[in-house]
């Protein structure tokens, strides 16, 4: 990456920081309700492995800390706020909330709920690809946790079975919710997990995007060119709790505050200034500019946009539009 690109990423990744703080103060507000994950801390994970990949063309699917990755592959920030809020502009129509971002056009196969849901999702959309010839490839994110999920281990074994194109993207945090990965798996280097599966992996640093992007690179490759799935273990940390029920009174202060030095953001930044291609004024003007258009753009748009109505409220229940239940078709 030259200097433009870095410069450029630190914006999306600072982008997605102060997107996700707002998030977090709506919904102290109460202006968004539900679950609510939040991705502070991750930020070089998307980021760095979507650069490497085709956002808008490959397919991507995650879990349900899912905003960020939904905007890095072309989603409109305010339509994804919007869902936040629950309004009719939301990218889910205001019917799936934070976890069930979704967009069909950009090819962000949604978030889902249900830990380790995604894998087969990729598997089959993967399949899909191979069956139509075509050149994309499924990228599926999940954490460490759900790797200790059934669909997982199948999934790995079909998609290796058949050599599709799905590369599968752990970032490891370190806990399930709050239980620390070494209480509830046997393996936690979760990179070694896949080789009964004849799947290359790798592991790497989470946290500086230099090094996802240069890994993932090669993992892109290797997928796109017809050789089958890859694993690749992102080492990351969440600054914040699961999710806003979470009080992260499990976590000690001195892993939170060593965690903390080694923020994505911080540390593109301070590489770009140690080669002066950027400035702490350049960077501060950068920051603001983010800010007002949070606040000048995406946070009225989502708070004037109109409330779905309530007698639309089946509107897009999938029963309702089957001919089967209609007793249409037979």
């Amino acid at each position: 990456m030259n200097a433009a690109d870095k410069k450029r990423l630190l914006r999306e990744m600072l982008f997605a920081r102060r997107f996700e703080e707002r998030c977090y103060e709506a919904y102290m507000e109460r202006k968004v309700g539900g679950f609510l994950h939040l991705y502070p801390g991750q930020e070089a994970c998307c980021f760095g492995v979507m650069e490497a990949a085709r956002p808008g063309h490959d397919y991507v699917i995650t879990g349900y800390r899912d905003h960020v990755h939904a905007i890095k592959c072309g989603s409109d920030p305010k339509a994804v706020m919007a869902e936040l809020y629950a309004k009719e502009t939301g990218c889910s129509k205001g019917r799936g909330g934070s976890m069930h971002i979704f967009d069909v056009k950009h090819r962000f196969m949604g978030g889902y709920a249900l830990v380790g849901g995604p894998f087969p999702l990729a598997v089959g959309m993967a399949k899909a690809i191979k069956m139509k010839g075509g050149d994309e490839i499924a990228i599926c994110f999940l954490g460490d946790a759900a790797n200790n999920q059934g669909t997982f281990h199948e999934s790995l074994n079909m998609a290796a079975l058949w050599k599709l194109p799905v590369l599968f993207v752990c970032e490891n945090n370190l806990y399930g919710i709050g239980t620390r990965i070494d209480r509830s798996t046997a393996v936690t280097e979760q990179y070694k997990r896949v080789c009964g599966y004849d799947i290359p992996a790798s592991q790497v640093d989470g946290q500086d995007i230099e090094v996802v992007y240069n890994e993932a690179k090669k993992a892109v490759d290797h997928v796109r060119s017809g050789k089958g799935p890859y694993f690749l273990e992102l080492m990351t940390y969440r600054f914040r709790g699961h999710s806003m029920s979470d009080s992260n009174k499990y976590r000690s202060k001195d892993e939170e505050e060593t965690w903390g030095k080694r923020d994505p953001l911080y540390i593109l930044k301070s590489r770009l200034i140690a080669a002066k291609e950027l400035s702490e004024a350049e960077y501060q003007k950068l920051d603001k500019e983010i800010i007002e258009q949070i606040e000048k753009d995406i946070i009225p748009f989502a708070e004037s946009s109109p409330e779905p109505k309530v007698d639309e409220l089946t509107k897009y229940v999938f029963g309702e539009n089957d001919p089967y239940v209609r007793g249409g078709a037979r």
